[in-house]
């Protein structure tokens, strides 16, 4: 067996995910994606939380009448990613 080398030495830790990242390099640079972002780190700043979200564990959740409201990062990302649609508040 080859010794494992890097940070992580815990056997099958450094096995290749199966991942494409380079679609997901393209589609987070994507225009219509880098308008949402701006969309909620404009709202962050108004809201004077831009840059404490994060410590707060709280994320910007849009609902389906297109306000946005204050959830926790496990709500809010659980929802929108388990079956692959959005079930907007």
């Amino acid at each position: 067996m080859a010794k494992i080398t890097g940070k992580n030495t815990r056997p099958g830790s450094n096995k290749v995910t199966g991942r494409d990242y380079s679609k997901e390099k393209e589609y987070q640079s994507s225009p219509k994606r880098r308008a949402y972002r701006s969309e909620l780190n404009a709202e962050a700043r108004e809201r004077g939380i831009y840059g404490k979200r994060a410590a707060m564990s709280k994320d910007l959740s849009h609902t389906k009448n297109g306000k946005m409201v204050l959830e926790s990062k496990s709500l809010n990302r659980a929802r929108n990613a388990s079956n692959g649609k959005s079930s907007k508040k």
